[in-house]
């Protein structure tokens, strides 16, 4: 699907779309988007596969390069909670409200600038009732009484000579496509972050299964040592250490409920309820799936795709229309104005031949002197734009950083999920074979309890690397911008409200009423 307009119908209006065209022709620098960095790959040596491995999270995976990202990304695990958390984040969370309004507002700026490109026409009209006496002319006799009746209909029109109105309103519209972008990157975060913390819910629970286990085993294993101490089989000492080795285990407990529950208050956050709303929905580690095939842009399109990059690229074009404004601003404006209209001391005489009035002017005005003022300015708006082009350098940067990242630890972790499988299975035989050789007699009681403490540590961190996988995952769709160009985001809360006649034809300084924004 090829990349939209982001400035969507309604936001863009015909003399807009001549501001930009007379921009090209305007004081100032011409914007031009960068160039995507001339490299081929993400990190220096790359991969092709995963390696697999037994049970959830273990999946090999293959990289397809230049594949394009899914728009609902989080389909890819297959769990139909993960969706529900998602669409419930999606429609509650107000921080997308907020970007909503954020980009309708910079749509409206840039719509009401555009009348600048337009004459001013107003209309006036008047009523005046006056006595005059005559002593003021130097005259003897009664005053004068009447009433004066006028109309008239003022028009002015500044020519956008040298492009400053038209590079205006370029700034508003590229101030217009920053909120667009924010906007994405608002829902890219907000989706990445329920799903990551929706796996890390997941891991948090069967972390705590598996220590509960544990403890359910440690605890019968005590039992069983104090009836056999009560019968003379075994020393008090090994009670003692087993009872130990509970308590240790038990105090493993409380952090990890602490841990999830403060998750699980994150997460209600993301759904936009608050803590007390959580009503236990979960999502078993076990039941998620992980993508076969992972999608990997492009270099040369991942500047395209990510929505931070966009919006750095967004305040570059608006920093250089700002230049060609303040350019602008040093040279001379010619305003044009005319006025028609009548004056008649009756109403029925307003439209006479003999009470018409009118004028016409031009004006020329421009700076003599300002103790540069307007050069300074001018240069602060080119320092601006090296701002935002170093800006825009290091966004991009960090974008490729990140889907490097993501490449790594989707390797590096599926190599660990599968020594930590192998670690358990080895924790596993160890302590049977500790437990049959302490019955036998051959080994002292520590050293089961040594190999209980390895089993426990050994699936704690299989479980942590069953997750990982998972976020992983996440990460890299995320880093390669989460597939909104596939999609529309955009509410009608972010669409600019149409002005109609009566509202074109408001008086200056009333405001029209304003229609109420349909529902999301």
């Amino acid at each position: 699907m090829p990349f939209r307009t982001f400035l969507r119908r309604g936001a863009i209006i015909p003399l807009a779309q001549a501001a930009i065209a007379l921009a090209g022709c305007a004081v100032g620098p011409n914007f031009e988007a960068p160039d995507a960095p001339p490299v081929s790959g993400y990190t220096a040596g790359g991969f092709s596969a995963t390696k697999g491995a037994d049970g959830p999270g273990g999946t090999a995976q293959r990289i397809v390069n230049g594949a394009d990202v899914p728009a609902v990304w989080w389909q890819v695990f297959r769990s139909r909670q993960i969706e529900a958390f998602v669409r419930e984040a999606i429609d509650n969370h107000p921080d997308l409200a907020a970007a909503q309004a954020a980009l309708r507002q910079a749509r409206e700026v840039a719509a009401a600038d555009t009348s600048a490109l337009m004459p001013s026409i107003t209309g006036e009209g008047s009523a005046t009732r006056s006595q005059v006496p005559l002593a003021q002319s130097g005259q003897t006799g009664p005053s004068s009484l009447y009433t004066l009746y006028k109309t008239s209909v003022p028009v002015s029109f500044t020519p956008d000579i040298f492009g400053g109105k038209a590079r205006g309103i370029e700034a508003d519209l590229a101030n217009a496509d920053y909120e667009r972008f924010q906007l994405e990157a608002t829902y890219l975060s907000l989706t990445a972050n329920v799903v990551t913390t929706a796996i890390s819910d997941a891991s948090y629970a069967a972390q705590i299964r598996v220590t509960q286990e544990q403890i359910d085993g440690q605890r019968q294993l005590v039992a069983l040592l104090e009836q056999q101490f009560a019968l003379g089989a075994v020393a008090n000492s090994d009670v003692l250490t087993q009872k130990a080795q509970l308590a240790q285990t038990l105090a493993t407990l409380p952090p990890l409920q602490k841990s999830r529950a403060q998750n699980r208050n994150q997460l209600m956050a993301y759904l936009g309820r608050l803590p007390s709303q959580d009503r236990g929905e979960a999502v078993p580690l076990a039941n998620l799936r992980l993508p076969r095939d992972l999608p990997v842009s492009v270099p040369s399109l991942l500047v395209r795709q990510r929505p931070d990059i966009r919006a750095a690229e967004s305040q570059m074009h608006q920093a250089s229309a700002n230049v060609g404004v303040a350019t602008a601003n040093m040279l001379p404006n010619v305003t044009l104005s005319a006025s028609g209209g009548s004056s008649a001391l009756a109403l029925s005489g307003l439209y006479g031949p003999q009470s018409a009035a009118w004028s016409v002017a031009a004006s020329v005005t421009g700076p003599i002197f300002d103790a540069g003022s307007l050069f300074h300015t001018k240069e602060s708006k080119v320092a601006a734009l090296e701002q935002k082009g170093a800006q825009y350098r290091s966004t991009v940067i960090t974008a490729f950083q990140n889907v490097a990242d993501a490449l790594r630890a989707i390797q590096s972790d599926a190599d660990l999920l599968k020594a930590q499988i192998e670690a358990e299975k080895t924790a596993a035989e160890s302590l049977k074979m500790s437990q049959a050789q302490f019955k036998a007699g051959s080994t002292t009681f520590i050293s089961v309890i040594n190999a209980e403490q390895t089993l426990l540590t050994a699936r704690i961190n299989r479980v942590k690397a069953q997750a990982s996988r998972y976020a992983d995952t996440v990460s890299l769709y995320q880093a390669l911008g989460g597939g909104w160009w596939n999609r529309v985001d955009e509410s009608p809360a972010s669409e600019v409200k149409p002005a109609g006649v009566a509202a074109i034809f408001t008086p200056a300084g009333a405001l029209p009423a304003q229609p109420t924004p349909p529902a999301n």
